[in-house]
């Protein structure tokens, strides 16, 4: 695999492995287990002393073939395909702690993720840390002798607020803790946190990398060493790993990933521009526009804008709801990242779960809405949003 290659060049083409037969598409190996030609092989290759695959469960072709294109298009060194984002994000996090250790993560996280470190972590002894990760004196003061971890979004869902992580990753450096990041918002396009200074990424797949809707699908990436050390034994016993036709039709997805992006990008651009100037229209979010809260860090950081947008409606729930409810090609769901539009009001799905006070923390308020961009004509999608904003009262 050439390391010269460009980043759409390594997704229809890195870490392919192909069989005696020579297939274009890759193969998807539907198996438990494998066959050795010998017991003395079967034992040389658990004992590590010659490579194969022994059970699914550890790692398959397919799975193989998913990770090394991730870690190509990430920069990584290793990688491990989960069964979800949300199996992605546990493992990373709860492989390297033990009881009495400490996160600091940013409050402005997926309702799932902010469940796994102020819920699950604490019922282990694992204590946790809530802060508005925007500023970085806030990191800095929540650190204990005791902390190993700091996790993040960035952007963040469904704010899209965008948190400086390679400042983040240096406070975590001096006190040897790792940094985590979910890059999801931002997609492997955008945004490399691993050369801001972070020590593991995690996906969750079935957003942009599937795109179509299909799978679900999550992957932690990081150095070999830290994945040696922490991920792989967790990995291979408590069982969180991919299915291998996920895998393939992961592999067909991420082909496509940089031509889906782009169009959904430019969509997201410009109609941001859009609901900004509708009088029913509050408040827009959008790591592009000018007006961004945090539009140094991402010039620093990012290398596009994303394919969602966050807006706020000023007649809260109900004109969130006759809004949604009125719009044609744009669908309501919970998903994002998909190729067609998806609409989703946090505070009655994604964000439910979260007393009144905790959304108001996060900038969530009745009226706020979720954009995600399919690869639909922006006029079309423009054309929708003004129908369905002309039945919003204002």
């Amino acid at each position: 695999m050439s390391k010269t290659w460009r980043p759409a060049t390594q997704l229809v083409h890195g870490g392919t492995l192909r069989s005696q037969y020579g297939e274009t598409s890759e193969a998807i190996f539907l198996t438990q287990g494998f066959v050795y030609d010998t017991s003395e092989a079967a034992e040389a290759r658990f004992k590590g002393e010659t490579d194969g695959f022994i059970y699914a469960r550890y790692g398959s072709p397919t799975n193989d073939m998913f990770e090394k294109r991730m870690c190509a298009l990430e920069g990584a060194e290793d990688a491990r395909a989960t069964a979800s984002g949300m199996a992605a994000v546990t493992a990373a996090i709860l492989c390297q702690l033990k009881a009495g250790d400490h996160i600091v993560a940013a409050r402005a996280l997926f309702g799932s993720c902010r469940w796994v470190v102020e819920t699950l972590a604490p019922k282990y002894g694992i204590e946790c840390t809530l802060i508005d990760g925007c500023y970085l004196e806030n990191w800095e003061k929540a650190i204990r002798p005791a902390t190993k971890v700091f996790f993040l979004e960035s952007p963040t869902n469904p704010t899209l607020e965008v948190i400086d992580i390679a400042g983040v990753a240096k406070l975590a450096n001096q006190v040897g803790a790792k940094v985590v990041v979910d890059n999801v918002f931002a997609t492997p396009l955008f945004q490399k946190p691993l050369e801001l200074g972070a020590h593991i990424v995690v996906y969750s797949a079935t957003k942009h990398i599937d795109g179509q809707g299909r799978c679900l699908g999550g992957v932690v990436l990081s150095d070999k060493e830290w994945i040696d050390e922490n991920l792989h034994d967790y990995f291979r016993h408590t069982g969180p790993a991919m299915s291998p036709f996920n895998a393939w039709t992961l592999l067909k997805g991420i082909e496509t990933l940089p031509l889906r992006v782009k169009q959904q990008t430019a969509s997201a651009a410009r109609i941001a521009d859009f609901l900004a100037e509708q009088r029913q229209v509050a408040n827009v979010i959008y790591p592009g526009r000018k007006d961004h809260p945090q539009a140094d860090i991402i010039a620093k950081q990012m290398s596009g804008g994303s394919t969602l947008v966050a807006f706020e409606l000023k007649g809260g729930k109900e004109a969130a709801f006759a809004l949604q409810n009125a719009l044609d090609i744009i669908k309501i769901s919970n998903n994002l990242g998909d190729s067609k539009s998806l609409i989703t009001h946090p505070a009655t799905t994604t964000h439910k779960n979260l007393t009144d006070e905790a959304r108001a923390e996060l900038g969530i308020s009745a009226g706020t809405v979720r954009l995600s961009l399919g690869i639909e004509d922006a006029e079309d999608l423009i054309e929708d949003f003004a129908q369905a904003l002309s039945k919003v009262r204002s």
